[in-house]
């Protein structure tokens, strides 16, 4: 089979493309047939080196979706069933899913019934449940006022599409470092585009509901647009801090705010059912912001990390 395989941490030149045999069942495993995958910040930041639980060589990829080609349980996951695959490791303990067959735990494979093309239903998997994971966290409720942090991000447009879906009249601002993104975000569904620069939003804006997509870098300056019992759900990592430091709560947190995390990894059969039974009841529309081949990975990263992407980059096995 093909697959992208990293030896050492460094560039997108780094993922190598290479022949290697398809691997073999196992209790407990089944063998999917990858047709198409979405991309991730965190893989950009583990190809960097910069997670140390992470060992090379690896195949890299945390979500994928494909078909059952080889089963050890072939009433739930029989042979041609559609099926997604997200987190749980995959990727980082064990290989994922850059490449045209993973060999995945069955706890971690879930089917879906959809007639989307693979490179649509790429866009979901990861991304809308980070996304709707979320936004329940928000609590969303009828008049907020909504800002998404890292608004040109996969999660952030992902989340942008969940709650218009819902509430098409719904104020939801987007943050970009760059306004050059303006029109293509307004474009998108944003009801205004603001500027965030050096981790200062150039606006006196408040909101009910945040999504921080940047990180710890940015919470702190964040609650400073937030409304008396707002929530702010801090998501992302994209300012590249991993931790908050200097933070007090009492006095950093807005008077009668909210802080909460939207934490992606806890995903079980039920959650994913739950997350596609909001994309058919409200028709979530999305599509991916650029295709790439699985040949022209490295392309894909560095189109990624370069900060030009606005949605979900998907990577087409299959071409």
């Amino acid at each position: 089979m093909k697959a992208i395989v990293i030896y050492q941490a460094g560039g997108p030149d780094q993922l190598k493309l290479v022949d290697l045999p398809t691997p073999q069942l196992r209790p407990g495993w089944s063998l999917v047939k990858i047709h198409a995958f979405g991309l991730n910040h965190s893989e950009v930041y583990t190809r960097k080196g910069q997670s140390p639980t992470v060992h090379f060589p690896r195949i890299l990829g945390i979500e994928g979706v494909g078909e059952i080609a080889q089963t050890t349980d072939p009433q739930r996951l029989p042979v041609g069933q559609a099926v997604i695959s997200i987190m749980g490791e995959m990727g980082r303990n064990f290989d994922g899913s850059y490449a045209e067959y993973a060999l995945l735990p069955n706890q971690q494979i879930y089917p879906v019934t959809t007639d989307l093309p693979w490179s649509q239903l790429a866009v979901f998997p990861e991304t809308y449940y980070t996304a709707y994971t979320s936004l329940k966290n928000l609590r969303p409720a009828p008049g907020d006022r909504y800002l998404i942090r890292g608004g040109t991000s996969g999660v952030g447009i992902a989340m942008l599409n969940l709650i218009r879906a819902k509430d098409p009249q719904a104020y939801v601002a987007g943050t970009s470092r760059s306004l050059a993104k303006a029109a293509r975000m307004k474009d998108a569904g944003y009801s205004t585009v603001i500027k965030d620069q050096n981790g200062h939003l150039q606006t006196a804006e408040k909101f009910d509901k945040v999504l921080e997509l940047i990180g710890p870098v940015t919470v702190k300056e964040t609650f400073t647009h937030v409304n008396e019992g707002g929530i702010v759900c801090v998501t992302g990592l994209l300012g590249n801090q991993w931790t908050l430091e200097h933070f007090d709560p009492i006095t950093d947190i807005a008077p009668g705010a909210y802080l909460t995390g939207g934490y992606s990894g806890a995903v079980t059969e039920e959650k994913i059912n739950e997350l596609f039974s909001y994309l058919q009841r409200y028709q979530v529309a999305a599509k991916p912001d650029r295709i790439f081949a699985l040949r022209d990975l490295p392309a894909a990263h560095a189109y990624l990390a370069s900060g030009q992407s606005m949605g979900k980059v998907v990577i087409d096995v299959d071409a």
